[in-house]
């Protein structure tokens, strides 16, 4: 839930504009330069690429590596042998700081807080994290680009459908597909946050054995176009949703799933609601009101950082209160149990015991105790995970950067077994 995870790292949004100025004769502190920020509960690593234009215009672009974020532009207002000073307006920001011995000593000031930051030159910069689970072309399955439509909304949806390998349309009328809903925030068809693509290892994984997938861009990004999106809420992107479903049934596959991902899970429940999917999977999704999922999750993180605090859910929503858009005004009203309790079709409701997010504690057994019985149901904590599937240390959002896993194989494995054994 990435809107939440960004409110929780306010300091950290470092969304810089930037233009260029004039530089000494110096380029001594030419490179790149990496340090970690502190705010509060959270560390932040941030580099600093600085450098000089062909007509000799000092330049410097910053890296975010713990969100993903590169090659972000940043102002230099002052730049000597031994000092230089780069300035953030988009965040009202500016970092100062004086050469010493071969480290940069400063100082990151925002609005009235000023923070210690100090610098050391790294070679080439921060490079990739290693993701060893990303799948490499060329795959053994076909894949397709497709686009569809949610005419009601007048969003065009783009993504790709991978086909098991040897699939034929007409020989294998009733195989089994698979649409992918990603969790809060926009967010390109592979799910793409902090440099994993969750939805693409999912696809890769399931398309090896038997199980079509469709993941597609949300609406306003990447390659899908149209839709309202300032003023979106989980209703809107349901019909995303519901459109692929019915692009699918479109496309021949009889028997067509919902794997949701934190709100995808939620919208998953509301198309189960409404009869469209054959079954659901609920990947560390919400069980109760919103407003709950909220304050739970801020006590999680006062208590990963050591705080005594804790908020309760009425003073925690009042103070937000002059926050709030379309989007996480209905989040925080919408209780999801009346559409759990409607849905008919067999549901794998998972979750992490260190999800910091979507307490698993919280949330399981709620969807558990609400929906219908039936036998196919599975519902499953997996001890160590969090709020991605990642096997992890204490499941605060710090951590996601910087685990290679992308998702656990246990969940990959059971996830296929239990689609198969329907």
């Amino acid at each position: 839930m990435k809107k939440m995870i960004s409110r929780n790292l306010a300091i950290c949004a470092l969304c810089l504009c930037a233009t260029m100025v004039s530089a000494q004769d110096t380029k001594v502190l030419d490179g790149a330069w990496s340090g970690t920020l502190k705010a509060g509960f959270t560390s932040l690593e941030v580099v600093f690429h600085i450098g000089h234009d062909e007509a000799g215009k000092a330049t410097c672009t910053m890296d975010s590596p713990n969100q993903g974020a590169r090659g972000i532009p940043a102002e230099v207002n002052h730049l000597s042998a031994d000092s230089l000073a780069i300035g953030c307006k988009a965040i009202n920001a500016e970092y100062k700081g004086k050469l010493s011995g071969d480290s940069i000593k400063g100082t990151f000031y925002q609005n009235m807080m000023s923070l210690p930051l100090n610098l050391h030159r790294i070679e080439g910069g921060v490079g990739k994290p290693l993701r060893p689970q990303l799948p490499k072309e060329p795959f053994p399955y076909p894949t397709k680009e497709v686009t569809f439509t949610n005419e009601a909304d007048h969003a065009t949806l783009a993504g790709t459908i991978a086909y098991p390998a040897g699939y034929d349309q007409k020989a294998n009328k009733g195989a089994t597909a698979i649409v992918m809903v990603s969790g809060s925030g926009q967010q390109n068809r592979d799910e793409e946050v902090f440099e994993h693509k969750p939805f693409l290892v999912i696809a890769d994984h399931l398309a090896r054995h038997g199980i079509a997938t469709l993941r597609y861009d949300d609406r306003g990004t990447a390659q899908s176009v149209g839709g309202e999106v300032e003023n979106a809420t989980s209703l809107d992107f349901m019909r995303d949703a519901q459109a692929a479903v019915k692009f699918l049934r479109q496309q021949g596959f009889k028997r067509i799933g919902v794997l949701g991902h934190s709100e995808g899970a939620l919208i998953a429940f509301m198309l189960g609601a409404l009869g469209e999917p054959d079954f659901i999977i609920s990947m560390g999704g919400p069980g109760v009101k919103g407003d709950t999922i909220l304050s739970s999750q801020v006590n999680k993180m006062l208590e990963l950082n050591e705080s005594p605090m804790r908020v309760t859910t009425k003073g925690y929503i009042e103070s937000i209160s002059s926050q709030l858009n379309p989007w996480l005004r209905f989040f925080i009203d919408y209780d999801p149990a009346r559409d759990i309790a409607s849905v008919r079709c067999p549901v794998m409701a998972i979750n992490g015991s260190l999800d910091s997010q979507v307490i698993s504690t919280l949330n399981l057994p709620a969807i558990q105790r609400t929906l219908s019985a039936n036998p196919k149901h599975l519902f499953k904590e997996y001890p160590g995970l969090n709020h991605l599937m990642q096997h992890c240390k204490t499941g605060s959002p710090n951590e996601y950067y910087e685990i290679e896993e992308t998702i656990s194989p246990e969940v990959l494995k059971d996830i296929t077994d239990w689609i198969q054994g329907l």
